[in-house]
């Protein structure tokens, strides 16, 4: 058997599977977005928040964040973070896309680069009712 180095909390899960069964693909690498900054909406035991919804950004959504206390847009150069405009991808926190749906101001979902593990918080009828296209 391979054994690889991987940090603190990752391994190699080829368990991580999207919305529609297959292996999960990623959702952005610029900017690089994922719990464990791979570009991926994978999450894990620590990752409390799971972010594991692969969501484009919208001016509604992120106005409604900043308003929400998590503020997506400033720039923070201290923690390599760009800050996020329309039509970036990021992957959200299951809980905060699912708060932005009921504020009808929920952004749409890339299923093929979504966890599985949002279905923990999200239903799938309501993934799939946002849903854009990967390319």
């Amino acid at each position: 058997m391979i054994a690889f180095d991987t940090p603190a909390g990752q391994s190699e899960q080829p368990a991580d599977r999207n919305l529609l069964g297959q292996p999960l693909i990623a959702c952005s690498t610029a900017p690089l977005t994922g719990f464990f900054r791979d570009g991926v909406c994978r999450t894990c035991r620590e990752d409390t928040g799971s972010h594991t919804v692969c969501a484009v950004m919208t001016e509604a959504f992120l106005a409604f964040t900043v308003q929400a206390g998590n503020d997506l847009v400033t720039p923070r150069p201290e923690y390599n973070f760009p800050g996020l405009v329309p039509g970036d991808r990021w992957c959200l926190c299951a809980a905060r896309w699912l708060e932005a749906v009921r504020a009808d101001c929920g952004p749409p979902v890339v299923l093929e680069a979504t966890s599985e593990k949002s279905l923990e918080i999200v239903p799938f009828e309501l993934l799939k009712q946002h849903a854009t296209s990967a390319e």
